[in-house]
């Protein structure tokens, strides 16, 4: 497992506290803890801000713009192998692709299927991928938890391989076109049949001893999940999940995958779809949960270009303001995805 997450609290002394917080503060924040030692082969990849302190005044969301001497937060950092980000880095560039910056699953995918009144009310979403099944929790618009658990949809295929004594491309098929995560609507005398290998015979397998196999490792999977879900504290009032659960990711599609979640934890559970982010004409597939991290990604990418646009835009303005008494145009500062994309370059350099 390449992932994991902590909470840290570290805080700054402000030189002038006559001067209100601004963004420069947070950031020499947030730069602070990136600073952060962890363990040998180990990178921060996302400093979330949980809460802020002033002075002792705990519990703010928004200290930007206060009086203060002291400045305090609370982070959930998200952190990630080296040699797991060069890999993904490598990837990018073989593909002819240049890499902007890395983000965590869950994060892209809650760009694309959650709304702003989910986030607010307490929401989990689950994006059961190939490799992984990830969760992000947010709350009061802020994302508190996450957690990767290291079971995806291929687990559920090399089941099904295992199972049924099949090749991996039928054990694959037959779940996408036949599986159901919920034995009970099958009967006995349902069958499909697999073409043999090589002039042997057809292979028989009925669909209620298909779905048996996938239900059982789908339980293992949300009950895992489940697990994360109370060590967050959903059961304390002040920490409910109102929204409850959106499932997402290509295993999001299994048939009756919705109704077993809502059976182990007993929470509303809706599908996520990323399709109202896509135009009216797009490729029905694109709209696909299994999609749903690739669209996020894109989301965050074109927020990121139009943020850096209008940094430029703005440093021309004020270049022009001022050009008849300082011919030196203002230089503004980096932002944190522009200086953590430069770290990541350097990575993928130091890697080749």
């Amino acid at each position: 497992q390449h992932i994991r997450s902590l909470h840290h609290s570290d805080y700054i002394t402000r030189p002038n506290s006559e001067k209100v917080i601004d963004e420069s503060d947070i950031e020499k924040l947030v730069n602070q803890v990136h600073k952060l030692v962890m363990l040998p082969g180990e990178e921060i990849i996302h400093v979330l801000p949980q809460d802020y302190k002033v002075d002792g005044q705990a519990e703010i969301k928004a200290p930007i713009g206060m009086y203060g001497g002291r400045l305090e937060a609370n982070f959930h950092v998200v952190v990630g192998q080296v040699s797991s980000i060069r890999n993904v880095g490598r990837c990018i560039k073989s593909a002819g692709l240049e890499l902007s910056n890395i983000t965590l699953e869950p994060l892209a995918s809650s760009e694309a299927v959650l709304s702003q009144e989910e986030k607010e009310a307490g929401v989990a979403l689950i994006d059961i991928g190939g490799g992984t099944t990830d969760l992000a929790i947010f709350k009061d618009g802020i994302i508190r938890h996450t957690s990767v658990i290291p079971f995806g949809g291929n687990v559920i295929t090399e089941d099904i391989k295992e199972g049924c004594s099949i090749i991996e491309k039928q054990a694959e098929l037959l779940k996408t076109k036949f599986g159901s995560a919920w034995p009970g609507e099958n009967k006995e005398n349902e069958i499909v049949s697999i073409p043999g290998l090589r002039g042997r015979e057809p292979k028989e397998i009925t669909l209620k001893n298909l779905s048996k196999i996938i239900h059982a490792r789908v339980v293992e999977i949300i009950e895992q999940v489940y697990l994360e879900i109370k060590n967050y504290g959903h059961e304390e009032t002040k920490k409910k999940l109102i929204a409850g659960i959106v499932l997402t990711g290509g295993g999001a599609e299994l048939k009756h995958v919705k109704q077993l979640v809502e059976y182990i934890t007993g929470m509303d559970t809706r599908i996520g779809y990323p399709n109202e982010h896509l135009a009216g004409s797009t490729d029905i597939d694109l709209s696909s949960p299994a999609y749903a991290t690739a669209v996020g990604l894109l989301m965050k990418g074109l927020d990121k270009k139009s943020k850096n646009e209008n940094v430029t835009v703005n440093s021309n303005v004020e270049y022009s303001k001022n050009n008849e008494s300082d011919f030196r145009p203002k230089v503004d500062r980096k932002s944190i995805f522009e200086k953590w994309a430069e770290k990541f370059r350097e990575f993928l350099d130091n890697a080749e």
